[in-house]
């Protein structure tokens, strides 16, 4: 039996109109850019097998090794698109590490994206508003170096996601300095023809249970100056494809959930994610040219998918989700939009991909 509960986009909106309204009176507009860096954290022993990963499957490049008492890092980069600063920690507790693990997890206990950072561009009034409404930060001031100030979010109760903000002070983004110094280590990029036609990151998405939906994405368009877009239902598989964007910026995030509470046979991929991996990002996203060259090179060094490719040019879209990678447990999702078509799914490809995820 179940209790009945279903979410209501009618409810989502009323949210979001306050939201809106209450992030404009209170001076938020504009305060908050695009999607700067994304930190993924790794088991201590897998940095350089994760950031060889990367490499391997996304058109990214190896940018500098660093160095920290608390461990290890390295950025990748790839111009026009978020930079991934992949970190591992030598030891000691991490709050990320309160978060329960599925049993297809237990073994990388550390391994997660923690932290979605931001731009800012006024940072200590950013915080002094967001501290006056409550939100709580992992340190009690903004972090300053010569090169950045920066702050996080505790993670959410609702995403398990930190969100972290900064304002450069020196024009662009530079990790180096106070908290990290330069390591002597680095990676080759593999010399593969298909890895030129992946582009850059365009998405990632969150699984939240379906009770946390609404608080999601409440809570991350409260952060940041993202607007709420739209909703995709998949009835039959119990999901939900929620979406924010910022007009002019290329990264989109998404938040997926269950319709609402569901009797055991009615389970859907996203609640079946969530036993089996806990709650945390499930899929990135990069853009690439040439799709089905792309697919046929990946497959040929390795990749194993969820799905084959799905969608067409008639449809705006072409997509397809790679199965879990052994060092980040993180699905690729590949994505070819024709003619400036910025959906996520075609009516005919979103229950293939959706019920894909059952697979992994």
């Amino acid at each position: 039996m179940t209790s009945g509960f279903r979410n209501d986009d009618s409810v989502l909106r009323a949210s979001v109109e306050q939201t809106m309204r209450q992030r404009k009176s209170l001076g938020l507009e504009g305060l908050v850019g695009g999607l700067e860096t994304v930190i993924f954290n790794v088991e201590p022993d897998r940095l350089k097998d994760a950031a060889a990963e990367f490499l391997g499957n996304s058109g990214y490049i190896f940018g500098t090794a660093l160095d920290s008492p608390q461990g290890q890092a390295c950025v990748l980069q790839l111009p026009g698109s978020a930079d991934f600063l992949l970190t591992a920690r030598n030891s000691g507790h991490s709050p990320f590490d309160d978060e329960p693990k599925g049993p297809k997890s237990a073994h990388l206990p550390h391994t997660r994206v923690e932290t979605m950072v931001f731009l800012c561009h006024d940072l200590e009034r950013f915080v002094r508003i967001q501290k006056a409404r409550g939100v709580r930060f992992m340190t009690p001031d903004v972090l300053r170096s010569e090169a950045s100030l920066f702050i996080q979010t505790e993670p959410s109760p609702h995403s398990a996601l930190s969100y972290g903000f900064v304002q450069w002070l020196k024009g662009g983004r530079q990790y180096r300095g106070e908290f990290f110094r330069e390591a002597d280590w680095c990676l080759p990029k593999p010399d593969m023809a298909h890895l030129r036609n992946i582009g850059v990151f365009d998405h990632a998405s969150v699984r939240v249970r379906a009770r946390e939906r609404d608080k999601a994405i409440v809570e991350f368009l409260e952060l940041t100056n993202y607007e709420y877009s739209m909703s995709v239902y998949v009835d039959n598989l119990n999901s939900i494809t929620n979406v924010a964007r910022l007009p002019g910026e290329v990264y989109a995030m998404v938040i997926t959930s269950g319709l609402g509470d569901a009797a055991d046979w009615q389970i859907g991929p996203t609640e079946k994610f969530i036993e089996n991996y806990g709650r945390r990002i499930h899929h990135m996203a990069y853009r690439t040219e040439h799709i089905q060259d792309t697919f046929a090179g990946l497959k040929a060094a390795g990749m194993e998918f969820l799905v084959e490719l799905v969608g067409s040019p008639e449809e705006g879209l072409r997509q397809t989700f790679s199965r879990p990678l052994p060092n980040t447990l993180m699905v690729n999702e590949y994505i070819k939009r024709y003619e400036g078509f910025d959906g996520f799914f075609t009516k005919s490809n979103v229950t293939l991909l959706t019920k894909a995820t059952e697979n992994q």
